[in-house]
């Protein structure tokens, strides 16, 4: 991961940095348990001071999104299941074949004293506890980004083929309080205020809820793309969500300054969408809107000089994170 710093931007290059460090974090360039450069490494790199970098870093452990680790660096926080694993403090070797690392697991469990009748009884609880889970499934996030969950509930449903619903994180409680097990998704962004929410609940019952993270595409393709645009060209990024645009904007201004014009909308500001299919060039859109795009386009045929280059990007949900997700369901 190459981090962009535009020192003349308009943008705090804290933000910058925060963003796109964040962004790393969500779509797994930068995976848990991956120890984060150091303030010196991302100094030369970016020509930002250590200082700046220092809080940067700070920000991140206060969302609990990082950790630090005296006398060995910043690393990026296990979180929802990942940190619930019955082994997540062992040091299992995930090369290994399934049957060597179950009987690593046995043997880290007998060393701490368990019988096998008490790990065979562990194994089986776990194992149980995650089919009762799986057996409703939620999405979740703020309210004021539930244009990125209507994305995630999309491609959710498409590929998992079983009933999802999204439920807006001020609801989430209320919701779950009605069932004995479910299974809560959201997206690495939301991760820790999500665990939050339901670890302060006094009516959510221990043990009774799951939180899988699903980690975000890295969309290489559209940032490669970003690097050969024209200079002074318009691009235009179509999306459900205001975060995405947010923090794609960002990207963009980050990777080249003033050399491109961005104009970032959703499908729902229609004023600003047609603007947008008139005075840009290449248009980047998520699945979900590229038909309103294609219809705005169609619409506006007569008036416009030219058609802009229309780029469906890549799913908002990674395919590694979707095929992990049907393994923890249970639909594999």
């Amino acid at each position: 991961m190459q981090f962009h710093i535009q020192t003349d931007s308009e943008i705090p290059v804290s933000k910058q940095l925060y963003d796109q460090m964040l962004f790393a974090i969500a779509s797994r360039q930068f995976s848990p348990g991956h120890r984060l450069p150091s303030t010196r490494q991302l100094a030369m790199q970016t020509g930002l001071h250590r200082n700046t970098i220092g809080k940067v870093y700070n920000q991140l452990e206060t969302a609990g999104i990082v950790e630090s680790v005296p006398g060995s660096g910043i690393y990026v926080k296990s979180l929802g299941h990942e940190s619930n694993h019955l082994f997540a403090n062992s040091s299992l070797d995930p090369s290994l074949s399934a049957i060597d690392l179950v009987s690593q697991s046995l043997n880290a469990l007998i060393a701490q004293g368990y019988s096998l009748t008490q790990s065979r009884e562990l194994f089986l609880t776990e194992i149980d506890w995650r089919w009762r889970c799986s057996a409703r499934v939620f999405v979740t996030v703020p309210q004021i980004e539930i244009g990125a969950g209507e994305l995630m509930l999309q491609e959710l449903q498409q590929s998992l083929g079983i009933p999802v619903q999204l439920v807006a994180l001020e609801e989430l409680e209320a919701e779950l309080v009605r069932f004995q097990a479910a299974t809560v998704v959201t997206s690495r962004y939301f991760i820790a205020t999500v665990e939050s929410k339901i670890g302060e609940s006094k009516l959510i019952k221990p043990r009774s809820i799951r939180v899988i993270p699903i980690d975000l595409q890295d969309y290489e393709k559209e940032l490669a793309l970003v690097k050969t645009l024209p200079k002074n060209s318009y691009v235009g990024i179509v999306s459900l969500s205001a975060g995405i645009l947010a923090v794609a904007e960002m990207m963009v201004h980050s990777m080249r300054g003033e050399d491109l014009f961005v104009m970032a909308c959703q499908t729902t500001d229609k004023y600003k969408l047609n603007a947008t299919i008139r005075r840009a060039h290449t248009i980047i859109s998520d699945k979900a809107s590229l038909k309103i795009v294609y219809q705005a386009i169609e619409a506006a045929d007569d008036d416009l000089i030219r058609i802009p280059q229309v780029v469906e990007s890549e799913s908002y949900i990674g395919l590694k994170s979707i095929d992990l997700l049907k393994r923890e369901l249970g639909l594999v």
